[in-house]
């Protein structure tokens, strides 16, 4: 294989400007809901959705901002509890809210992607924003109906107040909570102190408390002068309420500061940062403190008091425990969730990466960087014409990759496209031999032609714009290796199919087809959390891969709940039949079993483009529902020589009187293999006509998989096939690994159950000090501040008694294990790779090694055998994307994308502090 090393894609991820996670803490004491997300918001208008249920930490979604756009806060609410039509109560439904320099707050649609509504009022631009607490019993329990609703207040550049309602599924503009003053000093930051009870920080020094029942200001403190030397008035960037009441405020002067709950006078003055503190989180039980600031520290604030007791000594509670640079710029925004698995806090800033640090367990977990690289890689290529396509916001690139031969020329730009419109840019795909190009926005999708100006490969490229049938709103789009369909997913997540005709001698251009097919997928039976009147709606239903087989004729999409849907297509491409044929008849029957499948109701509307249309894979409801969402879909490609040339269009379909619309029923018998790579990174290969597991995945169990694949912390991103005779190598890449699976041989069995493969069961005690809550692993017992205590084997007053150290991370209890599962697993992993299955040069080389086993030469073949099944290397990192280039018939050539840390600090603004402070 032929590698490209390649750093001159200048792919600029963006700063964070928001965090928000959909719960504070779980509803139900012990059980971290299945709903939590975290909400990213970056400077480029883009919005992700994180969820971190497992530590997995998996991006699902990406809400596509657009030019001039900016996500400056984030805030989530929830719906009161509904109940189904079997008696159920579901948790209410979650609704996200975004700001960003302009008047309105806008609402996001979690299925679509897409702006739900946004608010109206006569104020000036929306600075800062938050959400109303629930109303809670004196148990816990929150209040249903209108109580339990949870309005917003938003402040303003003018310094205004308001209050908007999200009552009747709306976002409307209620009331002003508090007008602009003279001064006009603007409101950059408001929390809640409890339902009734607003507070506001502004830029002239003061903080201000607000009733929002009649309006009425409770009390205005001061904050002072700024220092000596510096601007007067102190800038009041966030302001957080503990649980017994008391407020804590951070400022331009990098204080934070603690107030009296009922007095509102200050308490403490801690000085812990060297600049603006730009955010604050605070534990449940009111007991630690995480502040950010323009000093790129993240610094830790404890309290020996717990919520509250007395509060005596107040001049004593509070004192700064450490300080740390996690990033290397701004730390912007910081969110946290604290429940049963997960307590973890989240740091994010203009360095574009997130941090994810322990809250509870501070100082003895490692912090976890989450990926800075999108997990759908930017880039696709087209390798007959080795051109590399690359997109960021509204521009993309098309580079020409030079062969090894003329390795001394660098890889240049031949075309570049600035869209038209404010959306950035969802999805591109382009046609194998690079002629066609197709680009997804939030509103349409765009295609292009591309043409060489002159021959030769250094020529730059003619771009044509086509005509393309109008869509509302698309996500994903995908040719065939032919050109000849193009695949959209829309923002509703309904699959359509656009048939376009390539160009010939008398019509120069390509053309589509003005008429979409429209693919149904199957209906499924979820459970009452991911059912449309759970907390997420229909959310896991997002369609978030799409791939076409190596031919064409089948096509397959999966979603976040962990469901595959395919397609075939019937019939063969007749250039005599009509371009459209559409049956719209409600007298037609189904005489077909693909139609039973295919068509749910009587008089359905059936298509015909060019004697060709889709139907469901009649064995496409077999595939069963995956334990964890896809992140990854690929069709492994034929084998020279396995496609079968088509008939010459559809023989002996003619319509008349009584079949009026004839198409072939012929459906493809080439057996196609579907890769699928879940985010707990198991690999599955599924034979798609037959609805099965193949044989490779059958005799290859995860418990197969080598060790260091195992314990990878990201998904896949991409995968690269390199098919021959010898061998059938499977390159899965992610942001900083590169694994090779090569699928023609078995992968080794693990002579035992080793300790690291053991998973123990225990209490919640204990799987806590084995450092799962979400942020990186355990700290090393050699870097802990104390290792050891010295505990009493006897009773106090006997003189006998002896004294011995024993280590204070020392697990206890009643612990098992699962040997017993996974010697299961390997006793029918070995029985299916005995009895004939395998390839029969494996087979004879085990019977070679049965008579011979103590020969050198066959040792070494086994050896090698054993090493063969996979390989893997840490060396590319990080990854933006690997494409492949160059033709069928040569080696497999490819590039890698990298961006490394450095590289994107370059493009950084100046730091505040630097780094040789």
């Amino acid at each position: 294989m032929d590698i490209h090393r390649s750093r001159f894609v200048p792919y600029q991820p963006s700063a964070i400007n928001a965090l928000a996670f959909s719960h504070a803490h779980p509803e139900i004491e012990g059980e971290d809901p299945h709903s939590l997300r975290l909400a990213v918001g970056r400077a480029n208008g883009n919005i992700e959705i994180w969820n971190p249920t497992q530590a997995t930490w998996l991006l699902e979604k990406t809400f596509w901002g657009g030019k001039d756009r900016s996500v400056e806060g984030l805030t989530w609410i929830q719906e009161p509890g509904q109940t189904d039509g079997s008696g159920v109560l579901t948790s209410g439904r979650l609704r996200l809210f975004s700001i960003g320099y302009s008047s309105s707050v806008t609402e996001w649609d979690l299925s679509t992607c897409l702006p739900l509504q946004h608010s109206t009022g006569n104020h000036s631009e929306v600075w800062c924003f938050a959400a109303q607490p629930k109303q809670k019993l004196s148990g816990g329990s929150v209040v249903g109906g209108e109580q339990s609703q949870q309005n917003l207040v938003a402040g303003c550049a003018d310094g205004t107040l308001v209050i908007l309602s999200t009552a009747d599924n709306e976002l409307r503009f209620a009331k002003f909570l508090s007008r602009s003053t003279a001064k006009k000093s603007r409101a950059l930051t408001v929390a809640y102190k409890d339902r009734h009870v607003v507070l506001a920080g502004f830029a002239d020094s003061t903080i201000r408390v607000f009733d929002t029942r009649n309006s009425n200001v409770l009390r205005s403190i001061s904050l002072g002068s700024g220092p000596h030397g510096g601007p007067k008035e102190i800038l009041v960037w966030k302001l957080r309420c503990l649980p017994n009441g008391d407020i804590v405020s951070g400022d331009s002067t990098g204080d934070i500061r603690i107030y009296d709950g009922k007095t509102f006078g200050q308490l403490q003055r801690i000085s812990g940062h060297e600049a603006d503190v730009l955010d604050l989180v605070v534990s449940k039980d009111g007991t630690t403190i995480f502040s950010g600031g323009l000093d790129r520290r993240t610094c830790i604030y404890t309290c020996s008091r717990k919520s509250g007791t007395s509060r005596a000594k107040r001049n004593e509670q509070w004192r700064k425990v450490s300080h740390k640079r996690y990033h290397e710029h701004d730390v912007k925004a910081l969110a946290s969730y604290e429940g049963h698995d997960l307590n973890i806090v989240v740091s994010g800033g203009i360095d574009t990466q997130p941090i994810v640090l322990p809250l509870r367990r501070s100082g003895k977990e490692l912090s976890r960087g989450l990926a800075t690289l999108p997990r759908d890689p930017p880039l696709v290529s087209a390798p007959e014409a080795r051109l590399m396509v690359s997109w960021w916001n509204c521009e993309v690139r098309i580079w020409r990759i030079k062969g090894q031969q003329d390795a001394t020329e660098r890889p240049r730009v031949v075309a570049r496209l600035a869209l038209k419109g404010e959306e950035n840019i969802a999805s591109v795909a382009i046609s194998r031999d690079g002629e066609l190009l197709a680009i997804a926005t939030a509103s349409e999708v765009k295609l292009f032609q591309l043409l060489h100006a002159t021959p030769g490969l250094g020529s730059a490229l003619q771009i044509r714009k086509l005509d393309m049938p109008r869509t509302n709103g698309d996500r994903l789009v995908r040719f065939t290796e032919d050109g000849k369909w193009l695949a959209i997913i829309t923002a509703t997540n309904n699959v359509q199919l656009a048939r376009v005709t390539r160009p010939t001698k008398v019509e120069g251009r390509p053309r589509v087809l003005p008429q979409l097919l429209s693919l149904d997928r199957l209906r499924r039976h979820d459970s009452a959390e991911t059912s449309p009147l759970g907390p997420l709606g229909s959310y896991d239903r997002s369609i978030t891969h799409a791939a076409f087989s190596t031919d064409g004729c089948i096509f397959a999409v999966s979603d976040l709940g962990g469901h595959v849907d395919t397609w075939v297509i019937e019939g063969h491409e007749d250039p005599t039949a009509p371009e459209i044929d559409i049956d719209d008849d409600a007298s037609v029957s189904m005489t077909s079993e693909n139609d039973s499948d295919d068509e749910e109701e009587a008089g359905a509307k059936r298509t015909t483009l060019l004697g060709q249309r889709w139907i469901r894979n009649p064995n496409g409801h077999v595939l069963p529902r995956l334990d964890s969402a896809p992140a990854l879909l690929s069709f492994q490609p034929l084998p020279k020589g396995s496609i079968s040339p088509e008939p010459n269009g559809n023989p002996a379909v003619h319509p008349t009187r009584h079949n009026p619309h004839p198409h072939s029923r012929d459906i493809p018998d080439t057996e196609q293999h579907l890769l699928v790579v879940t985010t707990k990174n198991q690999i599955y290969q599924f034979e798609v006509l037959a609805g099965r597991l193949s044989e490779w995945s059958k005799r290859n169990p995860p418990s197969t998989y080598p060790a260091q694949f195992g314990k990878l912390d990201d998904v896949a991103k991409g995968c690269i096939w390199d098919l021959a005779d010898q061998h059938q190598r499977l390159w899965l890449y992610g942001e900083k690994w590169l694994f090779m699976f090569d699928l023609a041989r078995d992968l080794p069995l693990a002579e035992g159950v080793s300790a690291a493969k053991k998973r123990k069961r225990g209490s919640n005690v204990e799987r806590a000090a084995r450092g799962h809550s979400g942020a990186g692993d355990a700290v090393p017992e050699s870097e802990m501040p104390v290792t050891k205590v010295r505990k009493m084997l006897r009773a106090k007053d006997d003189e006998s008694s002896k004294t011995v150290w024993v280590n204070v991370h020392d697990e206890g209890g009643d612990v098992g294990s699962d040997e017993d599962e996974q010697d299961k697993q390997k006793a029918l992993t070995k029985l299916r790779r005995t009895g004939g299955v395998g390839d029969a040069s494996r087979a004879k080389v085990d019977e070679t090694m049965g008579e011979h086993a103590d020969t050198a030469e066959i040792a070494e073949q086994k050896r090698q055998r054993a090493h063969d099944g996979s390989w893997h290397t840490f060396k590319y990192r990080p990854i933006l994307g690997i494409v492949p280039v160059g033709g069928r018939d040569d080696a497999l050539e490819v590039v890698v994308v990298e961006r490394p840390s450095w590289d994107i600090l370059q493009d950084l603004p100046p730091r505040f502090v630097g780094s040789h402070e």
